[in-house]
């Protein structure tokens, strides 16, 4: 903590903090997107063995706090053994696996330095620009949604996009746990959140 401040200022250190936050998210990821008690959800990979997620910046019962993140598409990182190369696709069009996440990374830094807040609309993914709009429309039932994607994940099995627990009560599916989803790029997000 210098002069006060919970955060470093220097972007150097913020560039390594980023870093520090996308293996240790990727880590709770695989615990959190599901409907089991955290002290139940141990299932972390061998390779996330002993990493630790993100700082909390603000606590689970802090308030609505926000942080202004940048614009950030990132070189291409592994997880699990697996390569993924973020980039800008704008004819982005999936169908696949939805999950989310909430408590477990609320309060935390997204990977664009943004405050992750699982009361607000938004998503991981782990390719698209950080901060993007994406649609995301619920297969199961209908329900659509347009929402901020400023986060990297989810890096389990075929899920495509990782929801805030906000979206995924919107799109219906905060109880099941994940839901089959089309996500349709829509384009860049302002940095005001």
């Amino acid at each position: 903590m210098n002069n006060g401040q919970l955060l470093p200022t220097n972007p150097a250190s913020i560039s390594k903090l980023a870093s520090c936050a996308i293996v240790g998210l990727a880590a709770v990821a695989l615990g959190s997107c599901s409907n089991t008690p955290s002290s139940e959800r141990r299932g972390f990979a061998p390779s996330f063995t002993g990493t630790e997620a993100s700082p909390r910046v603000w606590g689970r019962d802090g308030g609505t706090k926000t942080r202004r993140g940048v614009y950030k598409l990132g070189n291409p990182y592994q997880v699990a053994g697996k390569t993924y190369i973020p980039r800008h696709d704008p004819g982005y069009d999936s169908t696949g696996t939805a999950s989310w996440y909430g408590d477990d990374f609320h309060g935390r830094l997204t990977s664009n330095g943004e405050v992750f807040d699982m009361h607000r609309i938004s998503a991981a993914h782990p390719t698209l620009p950080l901060p993007s709009l994406v649609r995301v429309t619920n297969l199961d039932n209908g329900r659509s949604l347009v929402l901020r994607v400023n986060d990297r994940g989810p890096f389990v099995h075929d899920r495509i996009i990782d929801l805030s627990r906000a979206a995924a009560d919107h799109l219906g599916f905060l109880n099941k746990g994940t839901a089959k989803v089309r996500v349709t790029y829509v384009g860049p997000a302002n940095l005001g959140g």
